[in-house]
């Protein structure tokens, strides 16, 4: 049901006044010949979503560009800190066929389900036909939508930075991702925890998708909305599911595993999401809605990155089950699809199965190659173990330890019939301080010691 919006101090201080929105919705299209849009998105009824532009940014200024994310959406570098080009991104200015909207989803919030949401503080400009493949441009901190619940619908330059420089940073490191285009600031006042300055983020991707949104329309029991968006992400994403006997049942099974693909690749290089609710889970297995994130740095794996997780439902060792129960409520929102293909729930908890053996399948490469160990063994999984167990004990820094164990020289594989020699190059724990460090030491030189070959990046 919908809720009840009475306008806060915080929402009227920030609140564009209406003549400058139907200005807005007025002005000249921007029209930049390179850019062809395909809003397929846009083209679902309206119970997807509503249309609506952007809040204008007051006298606004670009902060960053990523050139990769530029070249990416196929626009011309010579348009950077033009004019037109920070009037677009800070949502002052529509580009010639854009047709803005906010979506509408749901969700489970730290495990309850929270009923309606949605882009409340988003703007889906459009879809881009890029060479490289679509991308879609959404707008964050753009000014309150019908799913505002309330609040301002402004980003802050803080947190917009922090977003901009992770979203790229993932994308470097290979971790699927949306991209952040751009960062466009003002002076305009946003209350926080503190008065802070608005910005507006430009974040891309080739859908943002989400758990929630396929939740929304089982949970308001509209089957048919359901079945298209289901038809919708199979037909534009999946088209090789199109042919599978149940389709959604196989939609299912692969967001499991891509999911489960994605978040071993968080754990390998100690990503902590922080808000992992199912209305922040891409269904492409993308990170997605970078908020109160962080990375590990003192090893700990209780370690909580949300100040306003309590209970530690999102800690680092919760991620992969989190993850899990997340598709289980995805699993759940597509029933009514799956049984009218003929499965039954059996089926798709067989498929929800799978998590566990999908993840490690995932997991264990990723950290063999920071081990720098080339081949499989039996031994490995004890390896890891032992060896994270010894950096939890230590609290020894994540990121730091692996960058040091680079440098540690070992030496080639041994000849057949003789005895593997190491190099004592400097172990990275200090092996008085921490029980246990020198014999997984000798574990994992010996292991080094036998690789025949360089890991792959």
């Amino acid at each position: 049901m919908p809720r009840h919006e009475s306008p806060d101090r915080p929402s009227q201080l920030n609140a564009p006044a209406p003549s400058a929105i139907e200005d807005a919705l007025r002005a000249e299209p921007v029209a930049w010949p390179e850019l062809r849009f395909d809003n397929s998105y846009a083209r679902l009824p309206a119970a997807f979503h509503t249309r609506l532009a952007a809040a204008p940014l007051p006298a606004p200024r670009l902060v960053a560009v990523s050139r990769p994310a530029l070249d990416l959406a196929g626009i011309d570098p010579a348009r950077v800190g033009t004019p037109e080009f920070v009037d677009v991104f800070a949502g002052n200015r529509v580009p010639l066929g854009a047709e803005p909207l906010a979506a509408v989803y749901s969700g489970h919030q730290f495990g309850v389900w929270a009923g309606q949401l949605g882009d409340g503080r988003a703007l889906l400009l459009g879809e881009l036909a890029a060479a490289g493949g679509n991308q879609e441009i959404q707008l964050k901190g753009s000014g309150r939508t019908p799913y505002s619940r309330g609040a301002d619908g402004r980003a802050v330059l803080r947190s917009s930075i922090r977003e901009f420089l992770c979203s790229e940073a993932m994308a470097g490191l290979g971790i699927p991702t949306t991209r952040a285009l751009a960062i466009v600031a003002s002076d305009l006042p946003v209350i926080r925890e503190t008065v802070e300055t608005a910005a507006v983020v430009t974040r891309m991707a080739p859908s943002f998708l989400r758990f929630g949104s396929f939740e929304h329309f089982y949970a308001t029991g509209q089957v048919d909305e359901l079945r298209r968006l289901a038809d919708y992400l199979i037909a534009k994403f999946r088209p090789e599911l199109a042919g599978e006997p149940d389709p959604y049942l196989a939609l299912l099974g692969d967001v499991v595993r891509r999911t489960a693909a994605l978040v071993a690749r968080w754990q390998s290089v100690g990503f902590c999401h922080g808000v992992m609710n199912t209305d922040n889970m891409s269904v492409l297995g993308l990170t997605i809605d970078y908020g109160p994130f962080g990375f590990l740095d003192g090893f700990d794996f209780n370690h909580v990155c949300n100040h306003s997780d309590h209970a530690g439902r999102y800690s680092y060792a919760m991620q992969p089950r989190i993850a899990e129960w997340n598709c289980w409520c995805l699993g759940q929102a597509l029933m009514p699809l799956v049984a009218e293909c003929g499965d039954s729930p059996d089926e798709a908890k067989s498929v929800l199965g799978q998590w566990g053996a999908l993840f490690d399948e995932a997991l264990q490469p990723a950290l063999r190659d920071k081990l720098g160990l080339a081949q499989p063994d039996s031994g490995d999984a004890a390896l890891i173990d032992d060896l994270f167990g010894l950096l939890h004990a230590g609290r020894v820094d994540f990121t730091l330890f692996f960058r040091r164990l680079a440098a540690v020289r070992t030496a080639p594989a041994a000849r057949a019939g003789t005895t593997p020699r190491v190099a004592a190059t400097s172990w990275p724990i200090a092996r008085r301080s921490t029980p246990g460090s020198r014999a997984i030491e000798s574990g994992w030189r010996s292991r080094r010691a036998t690789t025949t070959s360089a890991p792959r990046r």
